[in-house]
């Protein structure tokens, strides 16, 4: 039937998956093993590692001879990394460009449901699948949604709730090249967190519905990467920095969505909060990044790592 043959169509469109690697190289292994299991084949990995290790990556390279494997001297960031694999998707005229974190691993079916999922409503503009913490136990991701009174997004961690989702995580999201072509390319000036819930607001401000494919799943062992135990706790001074900065600079760009007050209210009460545990631990590394990520939100500076 006519109905048949658009679906078998739809399920040969070729899919670049985008992968992003900054230092950890097993964790990136593990994914891409992940990934030669998946049934639909139509589909080529591309590699961006960021600030590469000449030998790691060369191992990579031997082991995976048919990912594409993109070299950066320096640690460009999650976005602009993900740019220049999108970009590559685009010369190559890939139909669907799939952005996927490399401490994730996929289950083998996961892609046809997702692509099931245009086929069957065409007001969609990007999907994410169910994202299960890498125990399979707990929900780490299904969809996210945003307080616009205090401008604040939160994500949900709860299965078959049906209500239209506000943005996805970049940790794995799916959508056509054309809507890209459309709505632009990552927000570079974030280098990492919060540019997946911009570009998703911009997204749906093209009139398009996001959406989450729970039939879809994948595993997520967590942000390794943003980790440092050897100074001040767990994580990096610099993530901090970039929680408080991009946070601002996400409220300001999209400032039409949220309430002003609420907003002020809010971010008040999150320094306050960051300053005085801060304070109370002993960070004052952390402490000090948290007041140059508000002052660089605040007057639109650049990243400064």
């Amino acid at each position: 039937t006519l109905f048949y043959c658009l679906i078998q169509m739809n399920l040969n469109k070729k899919i670049a998956i985008i992968i992003v690697n900054w230092k950890q190289y097993e964790l990136t292994i593990n994914c891409l093993l992940s990934l030669q299991k998946v049934e639909y084949k139509n589909l080529e990995v591309i590699l961006v590692d960021n600030e590469s290790n000449f030998e790691k990556i060369n191992k990579i390279k031997s082991d995976f001879n048919k990912v594409e494997v993109i070299e950066s001297k320096e640690n460009l960031g999650f976005a602009a990394a993900n740019n220049i694999g999108i970009k590559y998707a685009i010369k190559n005229k890939f139909e669907y460009v799939m952005l996927l974190n490399n401490d994730t691993e996929v289950n083998k079916k996961f892609l046809k449901p997702l692509l099931d999922s245009f086929q069957n409503d065409n007001s969609l503009g990007a999907v994410q699948p169910l994202i299960m913490n890498y125990n399979k136990a707990k929900v780490w991701n299904a969809g996210g949604y945003l307080n616009n009174f205090f401008g604040s997004p939160y994500t949900n961690k709860l299965k078959n709730k049906k209500r239209q989702i506000d943005w996805i995580t970049g940790c794995c999201v799916l959508l056509k090249t054309k809507v890209i072509k459309k709505v632009g390319l990552i927000d570079e000036d974030f280098f990492a967190y919060y540019e997946d819930v911009d570009w998703s607001l911009r997204i749906k401000k093209l009139g398009y519905k996001l959406g989450v494919v729970e039939s879809s799943v994948i595993f997520h062992h967590g942000t390794k990467s943003s980790k440092n135990s050897n100074f001040e706790g767990n994580l990096s001074p610099f993530v901090h920095y970039l929680n408080i900065r991009n946070h601002i600079y996400l409220v300001k760009k999209h400032s039409d969505k949220f309430n002003f007050i609420g907003v002020l209210f809010y971010q008040f009460l999150k320094i306050l909060f960051y300053s005085i545990y801060f304070m109370l631990r002993l960070r004052f590394s952390k402490l000090k990044m948290v007041y140059r990520g508000l002052n660089d939100g605040i007057n639109n500076k650049q990243i400064k790592k």
